[in-house]
């Protein structure tokens, strides 16, 4: 990028770059609840802020914004791969959207079994340890009948 003023090269990549943001943001949302959203704001640092910048646009924009693949299946994808790299925090997170892009408890259930066999049953133990304790926050806040 050019140093002095803006070109309209630097101006095309920045609405690039804001058109994803703000389809991320809204999927995001939709996906992880608005509360989730406004408190990673909220709670981001100056340090952390690009971050949430970054993950927004790339993974929520680009990513879950393309049309290959259905909200459900992205769910299901993710929670297998946070089963198998041991990512609790954000597994809680994606266990819960996965709910509320329409998959149920079961189908959670079983992403796990699956990804623990491919794995390790350590990793399917853990998952299945914060899928449920996700689920039973959701049950509590009313987002999931049982």
């Amino acid at each position: 990028m050019s140093q002095g003023n803006p070109t309209a090269e630097d101006t095309t990549s920045a609405q690039a770059r804001q058109a994803l943001f703000d389809q991320g943001y809204t999927i995001r949302s939709a996906v992880t609840g608005p509360q989730h959203v406004e408190r990673s704001w909220t709670n981001a640092s100056d340090f952390a802020r690009p971050m949430q910048e970054l993950a927004t646009q790339a993974g929520w924009g680009l990513i879950w914004g393309r049309p290959g693949l259905d909200r459900r299946t992205r769910s299901l994808l993710n929670i297998a791969m946070l089963v198998a790299l041991g990512k609790s925090t954000e597994l809680a997170v994606h266990v819960k959207g996965a709910v509320r892009n329409g998959v149920t408890e079961t189908e959670i259930q079983e992403a796990i079994m699956q990804a623990s066999i491919y794995a390790g049953l350590p990793a399917g133990l853990e998952g299945t340890r914060v899928a449920e304790r996700a689920l039973d926050e959701l049950k509590k806040e009313g987002g999931l009948k049982g």
